[in-house]
């Protein structure tokens, strides 16, 4: 089965298009390395918690909303070796850090091994 990388950030409300600008940039990086699929969700009906919540978890600020998105893999050994070769291609290596529209430092993201697909 997939293996997958699972994102959540928060992100400016303001940021949107910027966002979907880098989104897609990284999409092509990540399937040219070897990636299955790329899938990036932007909230919608996403509530806050009363003990946690994807809000909560990243600490979604005023006018932020949370992103929520998963690289497919074909297995951890091909992801290991495409997310190394998209970290080092010069197409990412050239972003300015200005050019990134949130706070990586909230991002929630791991490795995922799938255990059922319907």
């Amino acid at each position: 089965m997939a293996y997958i990388d699972g994102f959540v950030i928060p992100v400016p409300k303001a940021n949107k298009s910027k966002y979907i600008e880098l989104a897609e940039a990284a999409a092509v990086v990540f399937k040219d390395h070897g990636a299955l699929s790329v899938v990036e969700n932007w909230a919608d009906d996403v509530p806050d918690g009363k003990v946690t919540s994807m809000p909560m978890a990243v600490k979604c600020e005023e006018g932020e909303v949370v992103v929520f998105s998963w690289i497919v893999w074909p297995s951890r050994e091909i992801r290991d070796k495409g997310n190394k070769a998209a970290m080092e291609d010069p197409r990412m290596q050239s972003w300015d850090p200005e050019m990134i529209p949130f706070d990586g430092r909230r991002m929630i993201f791991g490795g995922f091994d799938t255990i059922v697909q319907e």
